[in-house]
């Protein structure tokens, strides 16, 4: 089989699944069998790595992996099995509103306790903090947009039209060094951290991980097309406010030009964003399967349920002064030598 080597390395294993895992993509070992997955934590990091190893195949896979191991029918009936543990746990324990109405009109309006991540970057946050901040979202940032141009296909008519125009804005509208993956890295050079693709997946928590696997998860299923519409509103419509706190963050603690850009880009491009979203690709999505309101608003309601896991792993680790990776950086560094 052809051997990849555009990827990142492999990380290590967090437990036997995500081992097992490891160990047939590299043609050493059999996959999970369903009785480790049926026995793993949903929400631990042994699952959401195992799982996050099965969607990156999907995107730049890593190295020594070979790429026709993405639609490996056995790692795919492993994948399935751990991705109805992540659904099922999703369900039961995501607060879901009654509407989609009503879904959406949380999200509209700012939270008036200012105690979100945001908040704590903009009126406290250090250097480090940031940092840590960047590293977590950088699984996401650095393919940022790319988990939901899976759903393009799956759409048609003005939802359609509405999301590739979203979606080409997010790529730089057709200039490369405008693309906010590249952007995201460049904040990231500020900030004195490593740019390479998956760099920081191994100190990654698993509260991040399940936030991106999230995105492949809906992303990937055609089934689950209006979760993922729904997942993309509540990025878009909560963006602005969010990164308008983090570039003052960034303004604050004298990150650099490019940090403070990238912020300041979002503010702009997701306020237009939002509204696209809400009126075009949602009301575009309704006008031909109204049946799809439940699951828009259950995208929703799981995205801020993930949203809120993490913030508690990031400001209970920061209150408590500790480190939110699993391997900390080092505080005194401001940037790559």
């Amino acid at each position: 089989m052809e051997q990849h080597s555009q990827g990142p390395a492999l990380p290590p294993a967090r437990g036997p699944v995500s081992a097992a895992v490891q160990e047939y993509l590299l043609g050493t070992g059999p996959a999970p069998s369903d009785e480790a997955v049926t026995g793993a934590d949903a929400w631990g990091d042994d699952l959401q790595l195992a799982l996050y190893l099965c969607y990156e195949l999907h995107y730049r896979g890593f190295v020594g992996v070979a790429p026709d191991l993405e639609w490996d029918p056995d790692l795919l009936r492993v994948r399935a099995a751990m991705e109805q543990r992540f659904l099922s746990a999703l369900r039961a324990g995501t607060p879901v509103h009654d509407s989609l109405d009503d879904a959406l009109g949380e999200i509209l309006v700012e939270p008036v306790d200012g105690s979100g991540v945001s908040h704590y970057l903009r009126d406290e946050g250090e250097l480090w903090h940031l940092r840590e901040y960047a590293a977590q979202r950088s699984l996401y940032h650095l393919k940022e947009a790319d988990p939901h141009a899976w759903v393009l296909p799956r759409l048609w008519g003005r939802a359609k039209a509405a999301m590739a125009a979203v979606e080409f804005d997010e790529y730089g509208g057709g200039r490369p060094d405008r693309v906010h993956a590249r952007l995201f890295a460049d904040l990231m050079t500020d900030l004195g951290l490593d740019t390479t693709y998956g760099h920081y997946l191994d100190a990654a928590s698993a509260e991040v991980l399940a936030t991106v696997n999230l995105m492949s998860l809906f992303g990937l299923h055609r089934e689950l097309r209006g979760a993922l519409v729904g997942h993309f509103a509540a990025v878009e419509i909560t963006s602005s406010p969010g990164s308008r706190r983090l570039a003052e963050a960034m303004r604050r603690t004298g990150a650099g030009p490019a940090a403070e850009f990238f912020y300041d880009e979002h503010v702009e491009a997701d306020a237009v964003h939002e509204q696209v979203v809400r009126h075009e690709v949602i009301g575009g999505l309704l006008e031909q399967e109204p049946r799809l309101a439940p699951d828009i608003a259950f995208g929703i309601d799981a995205t801020g349920y993930l949203e809120e896991r993490l913030a508690r792993r990031l400001l209970d680790s920061w209150r408590a002064g500790h480190s939110s990776l699993r391997t900390p950086l080092p505080r005194e560094m401001n940037h790559i030598p």
